[in-house]
């Protein structure tokens, strides 16, 4: 396997656009090699990565070549002065009567308002191993994340997501709480929950044979914003939108439409 497009290389550091399905880090429950194994193959040992990625999450990946250049980058994380910006598909699930509300940010009809904020602690699940929870009282780490919904097609929409911390699976499952768990989450989302051209395209032909449009998690690290450790100058970093998530909003524009009915979550029972 070859390395990862590149998005910006000097002799401080490198930005890689990380496709979904590869780990950042060695994983013994995944085939293939890891982003890192790849990196060190080509550069040495000396290179490590400033932050992570889900393996399923796709786009920028930072990694410093210097011990210095480390120091300076993995600080601006700490310190929260880094920017990141990911968008995410999420399904915007009806309100039930009898599921908690945790986030607190819709509304009596369910819809999702146009900015929005999550503060809810996270922590280790002790009853599901590699997953987070919600920790409403005690327990768990503060959390934050900031949201601006882009567009809506009624039961599916496009959102920007900018974490203050930095917790694991924060935006999947402060999303999850908000009631808007990301497209083909399978961890916090339902896994019924599909997008099928034919729900959102009238007298659609082939229903026997669809497939859904997205098929991995729809979230997508897009954007990094940093102060370069040797120039001291602002850096800014984007990751192109991959094609499958390209391929599905341009459906859900063209056929579900910003503030139209939009589409229905698919049931694959049927």
């Amino acid at each position: 396997m070859t390395l990862p497009d590149i998005l910006l290389e000097d002799d401080a550091l490198v930005a890689f656009d990380k496709p979904s399905g590869m780990p950042v880090s060695e994983d013994a429950r995944r085939k293939g090699p890891a982003l890192m194994q790849l990196v060190r193959a080509r550069y040495g040992e000396a290179v490590a990565n400033v932050h992570r990625l889900d393996s399923e999450t796709s786009g920028v990946v930072l990694c410093a070549k210097t011990k210095p250049s480390l120091d300076f980058l993995s600080g601006q994380f700490q310190s929260k002065t880094a920017e990141r910006v990911y968008h995410a598909l999420v399904v915007v699930e009806p309100p039930r009567e009898d599921a908690p509300d945790p986030a607190r940010v819709r509304d009596a009809s369910g819809a999702l308002p146009p900015e929005f904020t999550v503060d809810l602690s996270l922590g280790e699940d002790p009853h599901r191993p590699g997953q987070v929870r919600v920790f409403l009282k005690r327990g768990g780490k503060p959390s934050t994340t900031v949201f601006r919904v882009l567009e809506a097609f009624g039961r599916f929409a496009w959102v920007e997501c900018r974490p203050v911390t930095g917790r694991m699976h924060q935006i999947r499952a402060h999303l999850a709480a908000a009631g808007a768990p990301i497209l083909a989450d399978a961890l916090y989302g339902d896994p019924e929950a599909v997008l099928l051209l034919s729900d959102i395209k009238s007298r659609y032909k082939g229903r026997e044979e669809e497939k859904p449009m997205v098929t991995r998690l729809s979230l997508h690290a897009a954007f990094l914003g940093f102060t370069h450790p040797s120039t001291r100058e602002r850096v800014q970093v984007a990751s192109p939108l991959p094609k499958d998530l390209a391929i599905a909003l341009k459906y859900l524009r063209k056929f579900a439409g910003p503030r139209a009915p939009g589409g229905r979550v698919a049931d694959r029972t049927r």
